[in-house]
């Protein structure tokens, strides 16, 4: 007659089940209450130390903090968004919504929608339209802290898209800057004027710049090369105004006459 095998040991067989509960418990629970501090240091060392955000609460998914934008690389130039920023982050099976209540610069929160890709990262930015002080740019060195520019900038999306590719970079739909009663340190001429960036994406994004009204008139054009922007225009003062903005000109371009060619990239 067979012998029937011996019963298994029950309390071992719990002992290790309550050891993967208690294990997924952690993983889950490290996943949902993850601090804030983690997700400011992968955005630090994301953006090579151009966005930082400083003293920052709550968690990974729902927080707040200062903003900083700085030159990058422990450089000296850093300027902080006024007040806070407070993020919530919505995780989907594909992707993470994002929300970015942002009280100093936009009336209604910014949202976004980041999905991960193969190479990269796609972000799908909601239409939306934010005030941000021109100050700002003060942050990001050279030339704006050489410039140190003064004014409003609104921003406007539309369709908006970005997709990290690599070390390439796709964008979509239209994003549009108007920068309004501008004025630098360089010249005792204020405001000198108001201007208007146009960035269309598509196969082949531009850039146009042009002037809305002002002393300082810009203008210039440029293309999207899939790693940065080759970017040419030109720089001149309305008539009556070229001593004051000589300075001004010297520097922002190189001079040919009474024009101040720019070239970027």
């Amino acid at each position: 007659m067979a012998r029937r095998p011996p019963p298994p040991d029950t309390a071992a067989f719990g002992w290790r089940w309550a050891l993967v509960g208690g294990l997924l418990g952690v993983v889950l629970a490290t996943a949902v209450f993850a601090p804030a501090r983690w997700l400011a240091s992968s955005l630090a060392q994301w953006s090579n130390g151009h966005l930082q955000l400083v003293n920052p609460r709550g968690t990974v998914w729902n927080g707040s903090a200062g903003l900083v934008l700085s030159s990058g690389g422990g450089g000296a130039e850093s300027i902080s968004l006024p007040g806070h920023l407070d993020w919530a982050l919505r995780p989907r099976w594909n992707s993470v919504a994002a929300a970015l209540r942002i009280p100093c610069c936009a009336t209604q929160p910014v949202q976004f929608t980041a999905s991960p890709r193969a190479g990269g990262l796609r972000l799908d930015w909601q239409d939306s339209q934010s005030r941000w002080p021109a100050a700002l740019l003060g942050g990001f060195g050279a030339p704006w802290n050489t410039l140190k520019p003064e004014g409003v900038l609104d921003l406007s999306t539309q369709a908006w898209s970005i997709e990290f590719d690599g070390p390439k970079l796709v964008m979509a739909g239209r994003a549009a800057l108007d920068a309004t009663d501008m004025s630098s340190s360089l010249s005792t001429l204020r405001p000198m004027g108001s201007y208007r960036l146009t960035l269309d994406g598509g196969p082949a994004p531009t850039l146009l710049l042009t002037t809305r009204e002002g002393s300082l008139q810009l203008s210039g054009s440029g293309r999207w090369n899939g790693r940065g922007f080759r970017f040419d225009g030109e720089a001149s003062a309305a008539p009556g105004r070229e001593e004051a903005l000589s300075n001004l000109l010297n520097i922002i371009g190189r001079r040919n006459g009474a024009r101040s060619l720019i070239t970027l990239g």
